[in-house]
């Protein structure tokens, strides 16, 4: 873990709809810079719709009612082209019906087929043709049984007979039924057209002829056409309606509510005076009064709260500095009873050295009060400079040493070959260490302790290790709780005041650092500081691992890291041997 972050559950929908957004953006980006631009584009688009509201719910409205009107629409047209065609058929089935009967009548007179025949087929067709009920356009066809008769097929007999199908004509000239069909033909050299034919057996005497009527769909096809055309338009500016309609109800909606967020920003910011505008009576409204509500009874806490952390930091620091020259008057005489306690009683000695050593405690505390009270006014101040981390380090070891050899802890210490340089303030950062450093001791149960420093372009982090025992789930971050405690009941050995790690957790906040801590039960604890090689840079990892996943694992830090040797001045630190965690 690098960089501590809140994690958010999500259904396992969301799961599956962001790797499928993943997986689709990868595949564009490895199509080419086409396939970037479309990537960056499907990006944007993204963006836009997970942020907008206003333009989810138009477009949501826009499909579902785009869908539901097409679907009406069409189901309109066609009831409207099944009626329309219904009422052609009506006609012209009616037409022939009459067409027949006149024929037959006028035919019944011959009782077989010749020249006469002929000419009264022939005036049958003229007289069919010219009736006023057959309305313009109208084409009628006059075979005989087998066909072939072709001067009787009127007006042009080579296009109306190709016009009627096989099976059309089977009907009505063997089985003798009337029977109809669609089709599109050129008849008479005027353009291909839409035909309704209807075809009935006429009834003579030497057999039967077959009477056919071409009714044009032209005006049936007009008539559905301006129909589906004006169910379109009207369907487009239906939904266009919805859409308005909805963007703009959505809109009265979302508004009060932006307007909410962003009066909530300003007091998230500190602008605590900012309040929504109260508008009419309706829920909106209620909203808005009830925000201003909250937003009036947190400013009143908040103010309660600054004005009493206010007083308890006063109150703090001035019990600190008034402590102070009591403390001053008892050091003085502390220290010369310390100094002659060798002519005293063993018991009165014993006093004096305890004294001592509560005497130190007790300006230990105060001096960290005093740090607390610093950073709770915020004029804690970082003096930066560039350092090398390295001897800091060992300083920290070093003068820890007496504590750790008291408690029976040997410390170690990985450092790169490298001096490792980074802006930061030296008696801050030795302090953490100190913190840390002295925390790991107390809490090592007499197991090795291992110090550990990194660096890489960006930061430079030193890991604390102890083998001790460790930290319950949860407990890593109340561990930098002021006068927290693991276990209450355990004494302290290294005598510290329970403010350390709380400030040493400033420390690294005023460094633009991190100060995170790991720990399991039995297994010992790890903490790491990590702070910007250059001060003001923002962190984005860090050049050691938090968590110790094995031994192995630090044998392979010192594979790579060489400890580096300590100065004449300083005293041997033990080399880390490979293969303890």
């Amino acid at each position: 873990m690098d960089n501590p972050s809140t994690v958010t559950e999500s259904s396992p929908a969301q799961q599956v709809r962001r790797a499928v957004v993943v997986a689709v953006k990868r595949a564009l980006r490895a199509a080419g810079p086409a396939g970037r631009r479309t990537a960056r584009a499907l990006t944007a688009a993204h963006r836009v719709w997970r942020r907008s509201l206003q333009l989810r719910m138009g477009l949501i409205t826009l499909v579902l009612s785009g869908s539901l009107v097409a679907g009406f629409g069409l189901l309109v047209a066609d009831r409207n082209t099944t009626a329309q065609l219904d009422g052609v058929r009506q006609a012209t089935r009616e037409q022939l019906r009459l067409g027949a009967e006149y024929a037959r009548d006028q035919l019944s007179n011959y009782p077989y087929r010749g020249t006469a025949a002929d000419r009264q087929i022939t005036a049958i067709v003229n007289q069919l043709k010219i009736t006023p009920e057959q309305g313009g356009g109208v084409v009628i066809a006059l075979l005989d049984d087998t066909g072939e008769a072709a001067n009787a097929v009127y007006p042009d007999k080579a296009s109306v007979g190709t016009a009627i199908s096989p099976g059309l004509r089977r009907e009505v000239a063997v089985n003798h039924k009337v029977a109809s069909q669609i089709v599109s033909a050129d008849i008479g050299q005027n353009g291909t057209r839409t035909y309704l034919v209807y075809g009935t057996p006429v009834p003579t005497g030497w057999g039967y002829l077959q009477l056919y009527y071409f009714q044009p769909m032209d005006n049936a096809e007009s008539i559905t056409s301006d129909f589906r055309t004006s169910m379109a338009l009207l369907g487009v500016l239906l939904v266009a309606l919805l859409v308005l309609v909805v963007m703009l109800v959505t809109r009265l909606v979302v508004n009060p509510i932006r307007i909410a967020a962003r009066t909530a920003q300003r007091l998230s910011a500190g602008l605590l005076d900012q309040r929504m505008e109260v508008r009419g009576e309706d829920d909106l409204a209620m909203l808005a009064s009830s925000f201003n509500q909250m937003a009036a009874s947190l400013q009143r806490q908040i103010v309660r709260l600054e004005e009493m952390s206010r007083l308890q930091r006063r109150f703090t620091s001035d019990v600190s500095h008034e402590l102070r020259t009591p403390l001053t008057t008892v050091r003085m005489a502390a220290d010369l009873i310390h100094s002659e306690r060798d002519t005293f009683d063993p018991a009165v000695a014993r006093s004096a050295e305890l004294l001592q050593h509560e005497l130190d405690r007790f300006e230990n505390l105060l001096s960290d009060l005093l740090e607390i009270s610093r950073f709770d006014a915020g004029f804690a101040m970082l003096d930066a400079e560039p350092t090398d981390l390295g001897p800091i380090v060992r300083r920290v070891v070093d003068r820890l040493e007496s504590v750790a050899e008291r408690a029976g802890v040997e410390v170690e210490i990985v450092v790169p070959e490298t001096p490792v340089i980074a802006e930061v303030d030296p008696r801050r950062i030795e302090r953490v260490l100190r913190n840390l450093v002295g925390n790991a001791v107390e809490h090592a149960e007499g197991r090795p302790v291992l110090v550990a420093l990194g660096i890489d372009e960006q930061a430079a982090a030193v890991t604390v290790r102890d083998h001790g025992i460790g930290l319950k789930p949860g407990e890593e971050k109340l561990v930098f709780n002021r006068f927290w405690r693991a276990d209450p009941s355990r004494a302290r050995q290294t005598g510290g005041t329970g403010l350390g790690l709380s400030i040493a957790l400033e420390d690294a906040r005023l460094h633009g650092g991190w100060l995170e801590a790991w720990g399991e039960p039995g297994n010992g604890a790890q903490f790491r500081l990590t702070v910007p090689v250059r001060a003001g840079d923002r962190l984005t990892s860090s050049p050691l691992p938090l968590m110790p996943s094995a031994d192995a694992a630090v044998a392979g830090l010192l594979d790579v890291v060489t400890p580096q040797p300590p100065s004449p001045a300083e005293p041997t630190t033990p080399a880390h041997p490979a293969g303890v965690a």
